[in-house]
């Protein structure tokens, strides 16, 4: 499953996401991963949640992303959610088509039972039509 929290830059999506990751940790019975650009939010998350530099790994392409993804996920099978900090700057989206890569996150999670949650610096009216439907939050 994929959810979406779109809204152009600056409208608190990563406060969004913090939040959500938070309370949703309370009551995991599995793993929780956060994915970002930095590790600057690494004391506004739980301790039980994994924190993960993507800068830190040579990712270049959204190929490349969605390869590092199955790679998190085979080594942790207890893996439930995992949160997307400026998806499009970690999956090397900015200003490309993310419809297939939504479309290849979706199969993932459903093979593996993982759910996606991206924060995605577009307006809900601007993506394109797959990814629509996984808006939870515009803002």
């Amino acid at each position: 499953m994929v959810q979406i929290i779109a809204g152009k830059k600056g409208k608190g999506k990563t406060k969004h996401l913090l939040d959500r990751a938070n309370s949703i940790v309370k009551e995991s019975t599995g793993s929780i991963a956060y994915l970002d650009k930095s590790s600057k939010h690494m004391y506004e998350l739980s301790n039980k949640i994994r924190l993960i530099n993507v800068n830190e790994y040579p990712i270049t392409s959204s190929e490349g992303f969605i390869g590092f993804i199955c790679g998190i996920i085979s080594q942790d099978h207890d893996l439930e959610m995992m949160f997307f900090d400026s998806f499009l700057k970690l999956a090397c989206l900015e200003g490309e088509d993310i419809s297939e890569t939504i479309a290849t996150l979706e199969k993932i999670g459903e093979k593996y039972h993982v759910t996606f949650v991206l924060s995605v610096s577009l307006d809900a009216e601007n993506m394109p039509e797959n990814a629509k439907a996984n808006v939870v939050v515009s803002l």
